[in-house]
């Protein structure tokens, strides 16, 4: 049964019980069956290279107040923002060093200083690499000017992630406050694309209460949403927040959330197969080894972080974060090594921009 299905995701589409059946999967054989089907699914579609996203985190200020995020409004993490000088700085690094894009990333503000703040830094990135750096914003709801700016100054990507695509579910690890509403949220990824962006979005994996109903209807919203790149990973708890203080995380606990982790990155190259999938660094907070398996089971993505060294250790979304504590030079070096154990190469100098948009761009 499980080989009819994988051989019916190479020429038809998977359906929501095909999913399911996947998602369920606990036998060892089954699973690299799985696995194994993904990763030449992405050989095919996207080819066997992974592309560097070097992660800017300058701000942990943030006016949300989510259950799960460690700096969220309400935490005594200490605050910090970095300067426009400190960010070009990151940013020309990646440049030099050859990665052809960065994410910029922060808590979530929308006030018309900070506004403006991006899209001044977005411009002089641009002029800095003479536009040859690709930019992903990861900066939450914006309104439609404010987007529309961004792209204007150079930003062409976008990741706003649902967390979870279940309103209800949603509801659960938020406020109920007109800030944290789940249509607006999702007003925003419309918005988005009918400016231009590419559009990403994701979810966090085995949240307390979510079922794996909830997981197979998350893959059919990407699809439903002609989504161009997935962030998406396992939840980790981070213990001072609501939520963590309540969720299990044991073992047995840790195990399950990162093996469907892998099992959602794999079904999804699968279902969508030429979008761009990220192996996040969620994945190697349950497992040392937990980017490479991600590559395996179908990423094609990895987001190194090149925050400058003073400000990693402020910014935890989740506990036990790797990598905090390592320099721009030797995330490089580390994930490249990772990338190369796998059988892929890593596309330096490439923009990596999604097949998915490019194919929809030219049709």
């Amino acid at each position: 049964m499980i080989e009819d299905i994988l051989a019916k995701s190479q020429t038809a589409e998977l359906t929501f019980d095909d999913m399911l059946t996947l998602i369920n999967l606990t036998k060892q054989s089954d699973l690299d069956k799985l696995y194994a089907a993904a990763y030449a699914t992405k050989e095919k579609h996207v080819g066997k290279k992974a592309y560097y996203r070097g992660l800017i985190e300058f701000s942990n200020v943030c006016v949300k107040d989510c259950y799960y995020c460690g700096i969220r409004k309400s935490s005594a993490q200490e605050r910090y923002s970095m300067t426009k000088d400190e960010i070009l700085e990151m940013a020309i690094w990646a440049y030099k060093n050859n990665y052809g894009s960065v994410t910029i990333q922060s808590g979530e503000r929308q006030d018309a200083e900070y506004c403006e703040f991006v899209a001044d830094i977005i411009a002089e990135i641009s002029n800095a690499t003479n536009g040859k750096l690709a930019m992903t914003i990861c900066l939450g709801e914006q309104s439609l000017a404010v987007y529309q700016k961004w792209f204007d100054n150079g930003a062409t990507r976008y990741l706003l992630r649902m967390e979870t695509t279940n309103p209800a579910l949603y509801k659960k690890i938020h406020p109920d406050t007109p800030l944290h509403s789940f249509e607006n949220r999702l007003n925003c990824l419309k918005v988005l694309r009918q400016i231009g962006y590419q559009v990403g979005t994701g979810v966090m994996i085995g949240l307390p209460g979510q079922t794996p109903e909830d997981m197979v209807n998350d893959i059919v919203f990407y699809k439903q949403n002609d989504v161009d790149m997935i962030g998406m990973g396992p939840y980790v708890v981070h213990k001072n927040t609501p939520m963590g203080q309540n969720a299990p995380d044991d073992t047995h606990a840790q195990v399950a959330r990162f093996n469907y982790g892998l099992k959602m990155i794999a079904i999804t190259r699968l279902h969508l197969k030429d979008v761009n999938i990220a192996a996040t660094t969620a994945l190697q907070a349950l497992h040392p080894l937990g980017r490479e398996m991600g590559l395996k089971a179908g990423a094609n993505i990895l987001m190194p972080i090149i925050t400058l060294q003073d400000y990693r250790n402020k910014y935890q979304l989740y506990d036990n974060k790797p990598c905090i504590d390592d320099t721009p030079e030797h995330c490089k070096t580390c994930l490249t090594n990772r990338v190369e154990s796998v059988g892929d190469v890593v596309g330096f100098a490439e923009t990596g921009d999604s097949v998915h948009f490019l194919r929809r761009k030219v049709a």
